[in-house]
């Protein structure tokens, strides 16, 4: 196929151009971003990343983590710094930037305390749990109330790997736990659980808990299944950039057997109202 037919059809050009053509279909928000780029600055790379995002069409991205590398069992200071980082790569690019910010069962005192301080930002939206520890773990509990008391999600990695978990790596069985212990509070399964025929079976019963597609290859039925298992509301995209790329994680979407009604949903809509719940509770 041209290199014109795709773009056409994949809604794949920037959206100031796109718009002129009638190419660009979708609003587009990214769920899922990370910085990458050890020695370079937050805001050099979160305007690295921007310029690729716009040329895909992606409006927003919610960048987590702050710089690589990326510590899986961060300490307390260690916290602050990552959070840092994602703070300044927001107020280098205030609108087309959202964040999240890192915490960690192991500390939850620390944590609720990021919590604190990280919400106070006008773009800080939610929270990212890694794999440090199990979400379903007791501890996490202060963290999840904090979360909840600021109206923000909570985005939670899971996997389920064939070859056995990393020790502290939730599955979305655990998130499944965690999440009927705080019904009031909103989920994102990032990855759903990348096994996604089982994670997305092991999500279902539980209406907090969104699923999130990103970071695997663009697989044909994952999308589709998303949807009939959980419906169109629960499902939310995201690249998982440096680790994925924007274009073969839109094509998950693009090339899903679902209508276009229930692809903006999936492609902005379902995460932006997650996210405009917490920066309406910043004004009150």
């Amino acid at each position: 196929m041209a290199a014109s037919a795709l773009a056409a059809g994949a809604g794949l050009l920037p959206r100031e151009t796109a718009g002129a053509v009638g190419f660009q279909k979708f609003r587009i928000w990214d769920a899922h971003c990370h910085l990458g780029g050890q020695g370079a600055s937050a805001g050099r790379r979160a305007g690295e990343l921007l310029a690729v995002a716009r040329r895909m069409g992606v409006e927003k991205v919610l960048i987590a983590m702050g710089r690589t590398p990326h510590l899986a069992d961060p300490t307390p200071a260690q916290l602050v710094e990552k959070n840092n980082d994602m703070m300044a790569a927001l107020d280098a690019f205030p609108k087309e930037t959202l964040g999240l910010v890192y915490v960690s069962p192991k500390h939850s005192a620390a944590s609720v305390a990021e919590i604190d301080r990280c919400l106070k930002h006008p773009r800080v939206v939610g929270l990212k749990l890694w794999i440090a520890a199990k979400c379903s773990v007791p501890a996490i509990d202060p963290i999840i109330e904090r979360a909840t008391a600021h109206h923000a999600t909570i985005h939670q990695h899971v996997w389920d790997k064939a070859g056995g978990n990393n020790p502290g790596e939730s599955k979305p069985e655990d998130l499944a736990a965690l999440a009927r212990r705080h019904p009031k509070t909103q989920f994102i399964a990032m990855h759903s659980g990348g096994n996604w025929e089982r994670g997305l079976r092991a999500l279902r019963p539980v209406p907090n808990v969104s699923a999130e597609v990103a970071g695997s290859e663009p697989v044909a039925g994952f999308v589709e299944m998303a949807v009939r298992e959980l419906g169109a509301n629960r499902v939310i995209w995201a690249s998982d950039v440096g680790g994925r790329s924007f274009a073969s994680q839109l094509a998950k979407v693009y090339e899903a057997r679902i209508p276009d009604t229930a692809k903006q949903k999936i492609l902005c809509d379902n995460f932006r109202k997650q996210a405009e719940r917490a920066l309406r509770f910043k004004k009150n």
